[in-house]
C-alpha cells in the first residue's frame, strides 16, 4: 500500500502543481487512499520532495534529483530562496521562511545531514530545529546565516 501510495504521489506532483500537503491529501483521497497529515508528511520526507518555484510565482512539490553536487546546489538554492531569518533559543534554532516553504526548507536542512542537528519540525512558515547543545545552536545559527542569508 505504501509503495503504491508513494508512486501515486510522484505521479500527482508530475501532473499537477501541488503546493500544500492538504491539496496532496485531497487528491489521494479522491484516488481511494485514506491518509493523514502525518502520513503525507512522512511520504514527502521519504520521497525527498521539496518545494520549487514555478512560472508566475508560487511553489510546488518536486523530486530532488541529480548528482551530489547538483543536489547540494539545489538544496542551497532552496535555503537561500526560502529562509527569511534564523535565530536560536537555547538548543533550538527558529527559522522563519516564506509562507509555504517551511517543509521544503526543513527537508533541505535534514538533507544537509549535520551531526549536531537532532531533527526538524516544520509548519507553514516556521521551522524548529533541535540541536544537541546551546553552544552548537549558536555555532550553527551563525554558520547558516553566513551561508544563506
Amino acid at each position: 500500500m505504501k509503495t503504491k501510495r508513494q508512486s501515486r504521489i510522484l505521479e500527482l506532483i508530475r501532473e499537477y502543481d501541488i503546493d500544500t500537503q492538504e491539496m496532496l491529501a485531497d487528491m489521494l483521497e479522491k484516488d481511494g487512499y485514506n491518509v493523514t497529515q502525518a502520513t503525507i508528511s512522512r511520504d514527502i520526507r521519504e520521497l525527498k520532495l521539496t518545494k520549487v518555484g514555478i512560472a508566475g510565482g508560487g511553489f510546488k512539490y518536486a523530486v530532488v534529483t541529480g548528482t551530489g553536487s547538483e543536489t547540494a546546489k539545489r538544496l542551497t538554492r532552496v535555503l537561500k530562496e526560502g529562509v527569511l531569518s534564523i535565530d536560536y533559543a537555547q538548543n533550538l534554532l527558529v527559522i522563519k521562511t516564506i509562507q509555504g516553504m517551511a517543509m521544503g526548507v526543513a527537508a533541505a536542512i535534514d538533507a544537509m545531514d549535520k551531526a549536531e542537528i537532532m531533527g526538524t519540525i516544520a509548519g507553514d512558515d516556521t521551522i524548529f530545529c533541535v540541536v544537541k547543545t546551546e553552544a552548537k545552536a549558536i555555532y550553527l545559527t551563525e554558520r547558516l546565516k553566513n551561508e544563506i542569508l
